[in-house]
């Protein structure tokens, strides 16, 4: 399985924006230069993220994003599905009757893999952004 840069740095800057998002809007180049994430991909992250209505913009001179749901209520899940993260462990279609090598029957560890593609979901759709903040300054301690 492997999660592309566009959803773990989505992951990250929420991460990062549930933490400062206490009094005011935190602005990309914060987020930017505290993660080490370039600001234009960031500008097309959080367009997405701004879609999916996760984060909603604030405009002005103290503008910038903030959390559009309590962090606790924000599930991983909903991250990677606003920036079009799938988590996948075969190349094939669920519904697909052909398998992922292309033959009319599936392979004989198809259902393994499914299996830990369940796992590795739940595992993300339990876990919210007020988590990894908690966790984050807990390790800090």
């Amino acid at each position: 399985m492997k999660l592309t840069s566009k959803g773990r740095y989505a992951v990250m800057a929420l991460a990062d924006l549930a933490r400062f998002n206490n009094v005011n809007p935190v602005s990309l180049r914060d987020i930017s230069l505290r993660q080490g994430i370039s600001l234009d991909y960031l500008e097309q992250i959080f367009s997405k993220l701004r879609k999916k209505e996760i984060v909603q913009s604030v405009r002005g001179t103290q503008g910038g994003y903030i959390l559009n749901k309590k962090a606790k209520e924000i599930k991983l899940t909903n991250i990677f599905d606003a920036v079009d993260e799938k988590v996948k462990t075969v190349q094939c279609k669920k519904e697909s009757k052909k398998g992922c090598n292309g033959k009319a029957t599936k392979c004989l560890t198809h259902n393994l893999w499914d299996e830990l593609e369940n796992h590795i979901y739940n595992f993300f759709d339990e876990k919210s952004l007020e988590d990894l903040v908690k966790e984050n300054s807990e390790r800090r301690i």
